[in-house]
């Protein structure tokens, strides 16, 4: 039998603020346990939530930018469920009156094709606390800094159909929180969490099969295997006769399988009600017409200019505009003066990229300056440097050693095109390899890059790639 699988994703977006959603405490992380944790994130009695306006402008931000309707009016509701790291007994959310309602996300797909994802929802919540059961030995410890911190939910439609389209939506979004600078979108830090729901049905089947819930993945690659797991295994289940259980289930990365944590609740379990400490939401519209105006180019809009505008083709514009400091490196070196958008985009990519991996650093971090790179590149198309001596070049710069003439008259690395000196090379070069070079000049086209090969050696990397070619085969139709 043929299978289909489908998946919906609910994402927590750890929202970009200096206090908490109810409460005046900071939200740094990394401090000391439970020295982030004041009395109204502990539930203690007396004491009354004050929503942050600076989360719910966020939120608004996010709805906007998915086309989705903003909620003029919506109502905090209390999630009630015991949970030691949860110290009032419950969360305050929202639950049939959520702030962002509808609204999609176009993803990129890897076969070339665009695919939507509708949303269903976002919705503003409180984070819980956090179990720690890795300090001590025989006992688990709780840290409740994160209580209170302010999420944005956001919750798919089932519209997803394998783990590669689900990874390109996490990936999708992502970079939307981060254009947006609603979020930091760190997935070590847990600033971007996913949980997913998976279910598989005969193909041609329209009505859902029954799901497992998959909580508190936090890295792309582990969402992948995850929902390949999951599904082969309901497939196998239901093939051997079995049924699927509804229920929550854990990945374990290191066994690379899920396994049961609990039967799945249902809405009804967690008994919802309007928080009765909290009015309902109301927004005026002059609210949300700043929030509009203030909307950065979304990534979409900002892929298909720099292919249009710079001539760049769907993969480079893609990988550039992937983050929004990547996207505007690329357009500030661009206005220094790089002469050519395509060769600006390979440096990016190629060398730019490659070392930041390499020394573990975020494009905002990069120590050498986008209009010094600029500079480069012109170097390279006035011909003052071949490709190899200006990744040389690039290297030093990268070290912090000085600027690019500084480096190239200081290192000499300026290329050699005068005609006469590279003349006498080629006849020194041809000297010491005369078996070669008659062999060349019969018709053994092939030694042409001996030839070049070691004219570079001789000049130390400095010959221009392009003359020297040109005068090699020229001193060969001279001895033919």
């Amino acid at each position: 039998m043929s299978w289909e699988t489908v998946i919906g994703l609910e994402v927590h977006v750890q929202l970009l603020t200096e206090s908490k959603i109810f409460s005046a405490t900071p939200t740094r992380y990394g401090a000391s346990p439970n020295t982030q944790a004041g009395l109204i994130d502990l539930g203690y009695p007396g004491v009354l939530p004050v929503l942050n306006r600076r989360a719910v402008e966020l939120a608004v931000r996010f709805g906007l930018a998915i086309g989705a309707t903003v909620s003029r009016r919506s109502v905090f509701a209390r999630k009630n469920y015991f949970y030691p790291d949860l110290p009032k007994g419950y969360q305050i959310s929202q639950y049939d009156q959520p702030i962002v309602q509808g609204g999609a996300l176009e993803i990129p797909l890897p076969e070339g094709i665009v695919k939507r994802v509708g949303i269903t929802r976002a919705h503003l919540e409180e984070d819980a606390g956090k179990s720690v059961h890795d300090r001590f030995p025989e006992a688990s410890g709780i840290d409740l800094n994160r209580a209170g911190t302010p999420l944005l939910e956001i919750v798919s439609e089932p519209d997803l159909r394998s783990p590669t389209q689900a990874v390109a939506y996490l990936k999708a979004l992502h970079t939307l929180v981060r254009y947006l600078a609603i979020s930091d979108g760190n997935l070590q830090e847990g600033s971007f969490r996913c949980d997913a729901n998976l279910s598989v049905r005969p193909t041609g089947e329209t009505r859902l099969g029954i799901r497992s819930e998959i909580k508190n993945l936090n890295s792309f690659r582990f969402v992948e295997q995850a929902l390949r797991y999951e599904a082969d295994r309901q497939v196998q289940l239901l093939e051997a006769g079995g049924q699927v259980v509804q229920e929550t289930r854990l990945y374990d990365p290191d066994r690379r399988e899920t396994r049961p944590l609990r039967s799945k609740e249902e809405a009804h379990d967690y008994r919802y009600f309007p928080d009765p400490d909290l009015l309902p939401l109301v927004l005026e519209e002059t609210f949300i017409d700043e929030v509009r105006s203030a909307l950065p180019e979304l990534p979409t809009a900002k892929r298909e200019r720099f292919q249009s505008a710079y001539g760049l083709g769907a993969y480079d514009a893609a990988v550039l505009t992937q983050s929004r400091d990547l996207a505007d490196y690329y357009e500030s070196a661009h206005r220094a003066g790089a002469p050519d958008s395509k060769l600006l985009a390979n440096w990016i990519l190629g060398e730019v990229l490659a070392k930041l991996n390499r020394d573990h650093l975020e494009i905002d971090q990069v120590p050498v300056p986008a209009s010094m790179l600029a500079l480069l590149l012109v170097r390279i198309a006035d011909g003052t440097l071949s490709g190899p001596l200006a990744k040389t070049v690039f290297e030093t710069l990268w070290a912090g050693e000085g600027s690019v003439d500084e480096i190239i008259d200081a290192r000499g690395l300026r290329q050699v095109s005068d005609t006469g000196a590279l003349e006498q090379v080629i006849e020194d070069t041809i000297a010491a390899h005369a078996t070669q070079w008659t062999e060349y000049c019969a018709g053994r086209d092939k030694l042409l890059g001996f030839f070049v090969g070691q004219v570079m050696q001789a000049t130390q990397g400095r010959a221009n790639p392009q003359t020297l070619n040109a005068l090699i085969q020229k001193r060969r139709e001279r001895s033919g």
